[in-house]
């Protein structure tokens, strides 16, 4: 079994890529412990303390580590709980919300999931689809991006700026959680 490493910019975040999905669909955040009840990877990782929040994805798991944490000490450690669970063949099941059955939205999805998504990730977050109503798309930031101070700039001068270029029916960029968006 692989997993990649792949350090952020914030030296708090390190990204773990496996070679085997981690989750069936969607995105999972954990950032107390009442959330970590519904992941048995999650839990384990928290347990090695020093751990702030767990973000996963199919793909990745992104752990942001306490300030006074060590990633010499931790790093080694997460990645052989990864692997355990990994060997045991299950999957997380936590899902993605938005739905949506219009040709529009199904090519918004696309691009964020082609274009978005992947340049997100490397930092540590995520972007999620949440409605796509008058021509304005509605996204939540997710992982290292939620609350993040450049996430306003991310959103408009990036995000905003690919997806009014590939489809003219998006005017505006808004997320429910960035404000001012």
């Amino acid at each position: 079994m692989n997993i990649d490493i792949q350090k952020t910019p914030d030296t708090n975040i390190i990204n773990f890529f496996p070679d085997r999905p981690l989750l069936r669909e969607g995105k999972a955040e954990f950032v107390d412990r009442k959330s970590l009840r519904k992941s048995p990877l999650a839990e384990q990782i928290f347990d090695l303390g020093g751990i702030k929040t767990i973000f996963i994805t199919s793909d990745m798991i992104s752990i942001t580590k306490n300030d006074d944490a060590d990633w010499q000490e931790l790093e080694p450690l997460i990645m052989a709980e990864i692997m355990d669970y990994l060997s045991l063949g299950v999957r997380e099941e936590e899902t993605s919300s938005g739905t949506g059955k219009d040709e529009t939205t199904a090519q918004i999805k696309a691009l964020l999931d082609a274009r978005i998504r992947p340049a997100v990730k490397r930092d540590g977050g995520d972007i999620q689809f949440v409605e796509f109503q008058d021509g304005i798309l509605t996204v939540e930031m997710q992982g290292s991006c939620k609350g993040c101070p450049y996430a306003m700039r991310t959103l408009k001068d990036g995000v905003e700026k690919i997806l009014k270029t590939y489809i003219p029916a998006v005017k505006e960029v808004r997320s429910n959680d960035v404000p001012n968006a």
